[in-house]
């Protein structure tokens, strides 16, 4: 008999801040999981789909989406599209998300949507022949019913900060909502670390936000600081990843080193767990 592999992990890259590299990272930091080799699906839950479309999905391609996936119309499985970068799929969206949460406010069900979603792919055939080792959900920039599905139906929570004046603000708010998720919808939820983004090393405020941001959030903070760069900007109107756009730019290498980054936090958080 075929055993099922281990259930993935789930990330939900979150912040209700928009324009702070959230979906730049998801697209990124999936590309660097799978170039290590891990087996990465990215569930696109921003209505922009912009994910999608920095994974080489274009929009009239789209067919099944997440919508029809947390609306009931199809499994998570069905939804499920290839991408040009080996070991890395993607769950894309369209713009039917944003009337997602009118459909189903009045459902019990409403913020366990995402979760069933994956525990029926995480048995489901197309999970038994991938294999899938991570997932991450990119979500939009709002802490509305679709982040609460997200955080509710993730392991933990990764938050992209970008290095700007105002970068803390909204944190606390962000962090409250996790923690009245953690209490009432999901008791394993935990903040797996906060990523500094767009960091302008000739610009002074950078280092003093990245300063600021350690000195308040401590461990939270990853090591790894992604620089502002243009290859970063340019590679997904070419509906690439910036690791196929340009390997080795400054993004690239910050994005894998962030990469090794995770994979070391999931290793002594398992540790711990056992």
């Amino acid at each position: 008999m075929n055993m099922l592999p281990e259930s993935p992990r789930v990330l939900a890259l979150a912040n209700q801040k928009g324009g702070v590299g959230k979906t730049t990272t998801a697209i990124n930091l999936g590309t660097a999981l799978a170039a290590i080799g891990e087996k990465v699906l990215v569930i696109d839950l921003d209505p922009q789909g912009n994910a999608s479309t920095g994974l080489g999905i274009e929009r009239r391609d789209r067919g099944l989406s997440t919508y029809e996936v947390l609306s009931g119309d199809c499994s998570l499985a069905e939804a499920v599209r290839e991408t040009t970068v080996q070991r890395l799929w993607v769950a894309p969206s369209t713009m039917d998300l944003l009337g997602l949460e009118l459909e189903i406010a009045s459902t019990t069900d409403r913020a366990f949507r995402l979760r069933a979603a994956i525990e029926a792919l995480s048995k489901s055939r197309l999970f038994q022949e991938i294999g899938f080792t991570y997932v991450l959900v990119d979500c939009p920039p709002s802490l509305n019913l679709l982040t609460i599905n997200a955080l509710s139906a993730s392991h933990s929570i990764l938050v992209p900060l970008q290095c700007e004046f105002f970068a803390l603000e909204g944190l606390s708010q962000l962090l409250s909502t996790v923690e009245q998720v953690k209490n009432a919808l999901n008791p394993e939820l935990s903040i797996h670390g906060i990523v500094l983004t767009m960091y302008d090393s000739r610009n002074n405020l950078s280092s003093q936000v990245v300063a600021d941001v350690r000195e308040t959030m401590g461990d939270a903070v990853y090591d790894t600081v992604i620089p502002r760069n243009v290859r970063i900007s340019e590679a997904p109107s070419y509906g690439k990843p910036v690791l196929l756009y340009d390997l080795k730019c400054a993004g690239s290498q910050a994005y894998l080193r962030l990469a090794s980054e995770i994979i070391q936090r999931e290793r002594e958080l398992r540790r711990v767990a056992a």
